[in-house]
């Protein structure tokens, strides 16, 4: 696989995301002021065109501003540079939970990112209960052909082997 160039917006935690990124060979991520510190200044339709202009050949931009998906000029932008964008989005705008929901599905966006025609990925963290043990046992006994209480009869663990609780 093509390894991917992007550029991490300013507003990312930098050292974490790069950091963990360096365990993904797939991408280069590259901060925004390291490409060239008024970049870092500029709108973000500008910043995409100057991505596009560039002597790197730039896969795309990543950021947590999801405001740039309803931006006009910023949507026309990406459509002329072919770049991919990437929106990744903290719940409450956490960047810590935005670089991981990025790391999450970095490669799977760099083996589909192609420089044929722009894309976007808007990413997101979902929140979720727990569910309980039982649910997992009746999917395992349907397609078992059995009853979650014949599963548990059979596995059932001996109290010798459980043991004394330590702590409650």
């Amino acid at each position: 696989m093509e390894r991917r160039l992007f550029a991490l917006d300013h507003n990312f935690p930098e050292p974490i995301v790069l950091a963990i990124a360096k365990a993904i060979p797939a991408a280069e991520l590259v901060p925004v002021r390291a490409i060239g510190p008024e970049l870092a200044e500029l709108e973000d339709w500008e910043l995409l065109a100057r991505l596009h202009r560039d002597e790197r050949t730039w896969d795309g931009l990543i950021t947590n501003d999801v405001a740039m998906l309803s931006q006009p000029k910023e949507m026309t932008a990406l459509s002329q540079t072919r770049l991919t964008l990437v929106v990744a989005r903290g719940e409450g705008s956490n960047p810590i939970r935005a670089a991981g929901v990025l790391l999450c599905h970095l490669n799977h966006i760099c083996r589909h990112t192609t420089h044929e025609r722009a894309q976007i990925w808007d990413l997101r963290v979902k929140q979720k209960n727990a569910e309980e043990p039982r649910a997992f046992l009746e999917r395992i006994a349907e397609k078992t052909g059995t009853t979650p209480e014949e599963l548990v009869r059979v596995n059932r663990l001996d109290a010798k082997l459980l043991g004394e609780r330590r702590h409650s």
